[in-house]
């Protein structure tokens, strides 16, 4: 049996120091995450401390950024470890993302100095816990209106309002907030025990169970101005973050489509019917042949960015979006196909096919729906301006 990005030895395509990376968060899943997962999304609970402070040790947490304790990672090796972490289940991909993608980055590229001092290496450790709080109940895809407000009150700001869907944010030491004032949008670095700051856990969800996710709610909370980024500057600086965490999705998905395919061609090979293993039918090697093929292409389209940026330290938005629209969109497409080929076992816990179909829903809305990616795209080849349409 061949595994299936083995067909194009894409594995050529990486340098030593890739595969390194790699194998590295490959064993952290296979030994930490893959032995527990199961029984963690059925109980909907992770045990998020531990966690991070696992993966610190090993330099996986804001691995891509430079200094205060960074691992100073490329973006392949980022990427890559993306990807074997979701493998593994997309809510342990998303601790590290939001980690590192989203909080870290927005304190590494907007911070202060002494912020940057203060939560940065205790982050990178995985000895605090940071959140991102840009998604709010009745603005999901259009944070330009969001309801969350900063005004001054002397010396200080106090914000008000509300987030919603924040991963991280029920065990939280520092969440990222952004508010509107009458300046713009600015963000904050909010340490969760501030008076006035509340996060619950959500309960009750059919995905991305083995992943802490709240809601926030700010009544008042007053904050001195060294708690403000203070080169966060408009709607452009949160968005530049989710631009940042959307690459880590562009490789995740393609883990949690490898563990389907890879689940789908060894049950393929063992379950018989009509007296021959199911592998043996046609109609079942075409759907393994195609689900391949979307995932040699995926995993191309993501070495490509991860080589851009490697080379001109950033990627255009929409580059990012072609990323994310495709990758998450076919991984949703082969686990829903792998589990036609378990059957009746395609829904059950033993294996990780449903769960990650589960996941993907998630991923397929989060950090931009597909129709947000599709006019992001559409713009840049349009040059016209459909959102508000």
């Amino acid at each position: 049996m061949t595994a299936p990005l083995d067909l194009l030895d894409l594995d050529t395509l990486l340098t030593d120091e890739e595969r390194d990376v790699r194998d590295l968060a490959r064993r952290v899943a296979d030994d930490r995450v893959r032995p527990q997962i199961a029984d963690w999304y059925e109980r909907g609970t992770v045990p998020v401390r531990d966690l991070a402070a696992e993966f610190g040790k090993l330099g996986l947490l804001g691995m891509h950024l430079e200094g205060y304790g960074c691992a100073g990672a490329s973006a392949v090796q980022y990427g890559l470890a993306c990807m074997e972490l979701e493998a593994a289940d997309s809510g342990v991909r998303s601790l590290v993302s939001v980690q590192g993608s989203l909080a870290m980055y927005a304190i590494w590229k907007y911070g202060s100095e002494e912020q940057k001092q203060q939560w940065l290496p205790g982050m990178a450790a995985g000895e605090l816990i940071g959140c991102f709080g840009l998604t709010e109940p009745d603005h999901g895809s259009d944070p330009a209106n969001m309801s969350t407000r900063a005004r001054r009150d002397g010396d200080d700001w106090v914000l008000t309002g509300g987030k919603m869907w924040i991963t991280n944010a029920p065990v939280a030491d520092v969440a990222v907030i952004w508010a509107r004032a009458e300046e713009g949008v600015y963000g904050f670095a909010v340490p969760t025990g501030t008076p006035g700051f509340a996060a619950r856990e959500i309960k009750h969800k059919m995905s991305l169970r083995a992943s802490s996710t709240g809601e926030i709610t700010l009544d008042e909370v007053r904050l001195p101005e060294s708690a403000r980024l203070p080169e966060a500057r408009g709607l452009k600086a949160p968005l530049s973050c989710l631009t940042e965490a959307r690459f880590g999705i562009i490789w995740g998905a393609l883990g949690a489509a490898r563990d389907c395919l890879h689940t789908a061609l060894e049950y393929s090979t063992t379950r018989e019917q009509f007296g021959r293993p199911i592998g043996g039918f046609q109609l079942t090697q075409a759907k393994l042949a195609d689900m391949t093929v979307e995932l040699q292409k995926g995993f191309l389209l993501a070495l490509h960015l991860g080589r851009r940026r490697d080379e001109a330290g950033s990627l255009r938005p929409e580059q990012v979006s072609v990323g994310k629209l495709n990758n998450v969109r076919e991984a949703i497409t082969i686990a829903r196909q792998c589990r036609t080929i378990l059957g009746g076992n395609g829904i059950s816990g033993e294996y990780p096919v449903m769960r990650h179909a589960n996941n993907l829903e998630s991923v397929l809305t989060y950090e931009g729906t597909s129709e947000i990616h599709q006019l992001v795209i559409g713009q840049a080849l349009t040059g016209l301006n459909a959102f508000a349409g």
